[in-house]
């Protein structure tokens, strides 16, 4: 159950409501995870929904790779919204199902793509430790490069603060949806 009271939209002030119009007139097309809360205070909402759509629609890395590093962060927080709203999404982008159950219960999952193996790598790392290592950096250094790997740093921080987000103020599933991710 929600800590803060839903947005009413008629209620919005000037500066909230050319936040919440944004958010509906880009990719996100509606107001939904972390940004009711986050229009608490226009002057973060805005910035961040806006990182969060560019890093979300627009970054070079493959939408399965960035689903699959949302996904590891929603496991390493335990952000059951994010990884309800974000598991058929990496499905849809081509992440195997076999994938995101490993991940799920927090087992290591058996990858046949590199790319997706050297994501979970790095996202994992960057979840548990807060940097990464020389030689992994190295590995994704030299197949992301520096934009590909400035990206990917972003997306696990970004999706770290929409789980804090989410789990501080206590986002409600759809109604009779059971939790997906044990603690």
């Amino acid at each position: 159950m929600s800590r803060l009271a839903p947005i009413e939209v008629e209620k919005l002030d000037a500066e909230q409501r050319i936040v919440y119009d944004a958010v509906v007139a880009g990719p996100r097309g509606s107001v939904r995870g972390p940004v009711p809360f986050w229009l608490k205070s226009p002057g973060l909402a805005d910035p961040a929904q806006r990182l969060g759509a560019f890093l979300r629609f627009e970054s070079e890395l493959p939408a399965k790779l960035r689903e699959l590093a949302i996904l590891v962060t929603a496991r390493a927080t335990t952000a059951q919204f994010e990884w309800y709203m974000h598991r058929p999404l990496a499905e849809k982008a081509g992440l195997p199902p076999a994938i995101a159950d490993a991940i799920a219960v927090r087992a290591e999952p058996v990858f046949a793509d590199e790319d997706e193996a050297l994501t979970y790598a790095l996202a994992r790392v960057l979840c548990q430790n807060y940097g990464i290592g020389e030689a992994l950096f190295g590995r994704g250094l030299a197949r992301f490069g520096e934009k590909g790997m400035v990206e990917l740093v972003g997306l696990v921080g970004y999706y770290t603060m929409v789980a804090m987000t989410l789990n501080a103020f206590g986002a409600a599933l759809p109604e009779g949806t059971a939790p997906p991710l044990s603690s």
